[in-house]
């Protein structure tokens, strides 16, 4: 009877925690609006307020209009990450409605348009992930750590990758006759 009970503790509690782990972030995602409401601060560009390690929290579920001086979270083509920065300029045609805007990290010396897609020359509405609604300090730097140690990891590999390669070309180049033995580093 014992082994039954603790069998049914074990089994609720496992789906407890299952669906915390599917339904908080679906529930969080209903509440802001973005797929994604917290995001790891990866740069400097937003320093001094916002530093590289913050968390920042997205919003999306104003229908307020953009406005300068606002913080917003942005994709890129060509970007793994989202951007952070800050509305500099908004633009409405008032004959079709279309909005454009130009953003800039508080850090930086010139506007993002060095950011954007070749051609583009301002966000659209459709660009922008959410507002940022306010950050955590240094709540971000697990993200951060593990986003350098997998960055340094990778060139170490392709650096070994590449000295094995110039090695084994130079000693065939050179009409050593390399074997199976050669290319595993075994004796013959």
């Amino acid at each position: 009877m014992k082994i039954r009970h603790v069998l049914t503790q074990s089994v609720t509690f496992l789906v407890m925690v299952v669906a915390l782990l599917v339904l908080v972030p679906e529930g969080i995602m209903l509440v802001t609006g973005v797929k994604t409401p917290a995001m790891a601060v990866l740069s400097e560009s937003m320093e001094p307020g916002i530093k590289k390690g913050d968390m920042v929290f997205v919003h999306n579920m104003s229908n307020e209009p953009f406005r300068l001086g606002e913080i917003i979270l942005f994709k890129v083509d060509g970007f793994e990450h989202p951007v952070v920065h800050r509305v500099i300029k908004v633009h409405e045609n008032r004959d079709t409605g279309e909005i454009r805007i130009l953003t800039k990290g508080d850090n930086n010396l010139v506007d993002d348009r060095f950011l954007y897609a070749s051609g583009q020359l301002w966000l659209q509405p459709h660009d922008i992930i959410g507002r940022v609604a306010g950050y955590l300090p240094y709540a971000g730097w697990p993200t951060v750590f593990i986003s350098v140690s997998y960055k340094v990891s990778l060139f170490l590999l392709m650096k070994d990758v590449a000295e094995w390669s110039k090695h084994y070309y130079s000693r065939s180049i050179l009409g050593n006759n390399v074997t199976a033995a050669d290319s595993y580093g075994l004796s013959p």
